[in-house]
C-alpha cells in the first residue's frame, strides 16, 4: 500500500499536529468500505477531536501499512523526521511474536526512540503491547474463553483523570483482545531504553486487565482499548475472530457483541491522546 497523506479539512492558520500511523492490520471488507482504512478511521477520530479541542487544531496524518508480507513497506528512520506523534493500531498478531514485520518494526521504534526524542508514542491495543514489549514488558495470553470484548469499563487513578481530564472514576471502550501486558515497563527491563530511575506509569485497569495503558510524560501515552470503534466494527471484529477460530466461547462473543452499541468514551479517549501529541502532558 502506498504512503496516504490525509488532511484535516480545517483552516490552514491552525496549529497542526503532524501524525504518523502505522497500520498493523486491515479492518473488516465491509468496514474499510464503509469507514476506510484503520488509519483512515484514526484520522478522522482525531480531526474531530482537533475541531473541539481549545483552542482547535489541524490533524496531518502519513498512514503507512506495515506488514511486508502482505504487502505493506516499512518507513525508513528519514521519513519520520517532519512528525511529532507515531500511532500504531491494532492487530490480529501477537506483539511478542518473532514475525519478521514485526522485529522489523520493533527495530524501526528503538531507532526512533533513541534518536527522536521529541517524538511521542501512542499504540492501540496491539499497538500499545508492542510498545511495551519494545521496553521489556511482558506480553501474556489469556486462555481463549477469556477475551476482553465490548463495552467494558476502565477504572481510573489519578494520572488517568488527569489525562482524560474528568472528574469520574471511569471510562468505558471498546475492548477487542487475548493478550496483555502483565506489567508496565521499567528502567531495568527497558535494555537502556529508559534512563535509570524512569517510571512508566499506568492510567488505569479493568477487572480483566490491570494494565489498561502507559503513559510517560512527553514520550508515551498508549490505551489497550480501542477509541473509534462503532456498534458495527464491534460486531464485524468480533465475528471476524470467531470465525478464524481464535475466540472460542462463542455466547461470550455473542454478549459481547450485543454491546457494541452502548455508549463509550472514544471521543474522550482521542481528546487526551491528541493533547499528548500537542505537548500539553
Amino acid at each position: 500500500m502506498a504512503t496516504e497523506e490525509l488532511e484535516a479539512n480545517a483552516p490552514s492558520d491552525r496549529p497542526t499536529v503532524r501524525m504518523m500511523v502505522l497500520e498493523t492490520d486491515e479492518p473488516h471488507p465491509e468496514t474499510k468500505s464503509r469507514r476506510g482504512t484503520f488509519g483512515e478511521i484514526l484520522h478522522h477520530h482525531f480531526a474531530n477531536a482537533g475541531d473541539a479541542h481549545d483552542p482547535p487544531l489541524g490533524i496531518e496524518t502519513d498512514t503507512r501499512y506495515v506488514i511486508t508480507e502482505k504487502g505493506g513497506t516499512m518507513p525508513k528512520y528519514h521519513e519520520f523526521d517532519n512528525c511529532h506523534a507515531l500511532l500504531i493500531t491494532g492487530s490480529l498478531y501477537s506483539a511478542s511474536s518473532d514475525e519478521p514485520w514485526i522485529l522489523d518494526l520493533l527495530a524501526l521504534l528503538k531507532e526512533l526512540w533513541l534518536h527522536h526524542p521529541r517524538m511521542r508514542f501512542s499504540g492501540v491495543c496491539f499497538g500499545h503491547q508492542l510498545l511495551c514489549h519494545m521496553l521489556g514488558s511482558e506480553i501474556a495470553s489469556a486462555p481463549s474463553t477469556d477475551w476482553e470484548l465490548g463495552h467494558s469499563k476502565i477504572s481510573l487513578n489519578g494520572i488517568g483523570q488527569r489525562l482524560f481530564q474528568t472528574d469520574k472514576p471511569e471510562v468505558y471502550l471498546h475492548q477487542m483482545h487475548q493478550d496483555y501486558v502483565v506489567a508496565p515497563p521499567t528502567a531495568e527491563s527497558s535494555g537502556g531504553l529508559l534512563a535509570p530511575g524512569t517510571k512508566v506509569e499506568v492510567w488505569g485497569h479493568s477487572e480483566h486487565t490491570k494494565v489498561q495503558g502507559v503513559y510517560l510524560r512527553g514520550r508515551l501515552f498508549t490505551t489497550q482499548a480501542h477509541l473509534a470503534f462503532d456498534e458495527g466494527m464491534v460486531k464485524r471484529q468480533i465475528q471476524m475472530r470467531v470465525d478464524s477460530g481464535s475466540i472460542e466461547d462463542k455466547e461470550h462473543a455473542d454478549r459481547a457483541a450485543e454491546t457494541g452499541e452502548l455508549e463509550h468514551d472514544g471521543d474522550v479517549a482521542a481528546a487526551a491522546i491528541l493533547r499528548f501529541f500537542h505537548d500539553e502532558g
